[in-house]
């Protein structure tokens, strides 16, 4: 098994950085782990909370541990840059605009604006195609 040569940039929380395509498609599998890894975590919480009376006692403690496995996972993706728009939705900033990714997508497949939703991503493809960005082309290398 070959070993990656990809180093993944570890900063600050909230200090997003900005991303080539190449730069953000390289990180994605990173990004797809750590989220399939906390979605893992929270399912058997989300399993409980579906069940529980709102006026159960015990819905209080597992409300707590369903927030601390979304807040690790945001957290994380933070550290490295990205922006948390959501649960399973993170950008990744261009400086024009942003990449966007929803799990369990395959691969990055839409862009909006910095001031657009995250429900207004356009295809990125169409974007690229209609702007040809240079965030498409060129790395910060």
């Amino acid at each position: 098994m070959a070993l990656s040569t990809q180093t993944i940039n570890i900063g600050p929380l909230d200090q997003p950085r900005c991303f080539t395509l190449s730069e953000a498609r390289e990180l994605l599998p990173t990004v797809t782990k750590i989220t399939k890894q906390a979605q893992s975590e929270l399912d058997p919480f989300q399993f409980k909370l579906r069940r529980m009376l709102i006026a159960d006692p015990r819905r209080k403690s597992v409300e707590a541990r369903y927030e601390l496995v979304v807040r690790q996972w945001a957290d994380k993706l933070r550290r490295l840059g990205l922006v948390v728009e959501g649960l399973w939705e993170v950008d990744f900033d261009t400086g024009e605009g942003y990449l966007s990714w929803h799990y369990p997508e395959i691969r990055i497949g839409h862009y909006r604006e910095h001031y657009q939703r995250f429900d207004q991503r356009r295809s990125l493809d169409e974007v690229i195609e209609e702007l040809d960005p240079d965030w498409a082309h060129f790395s910060h290398k």
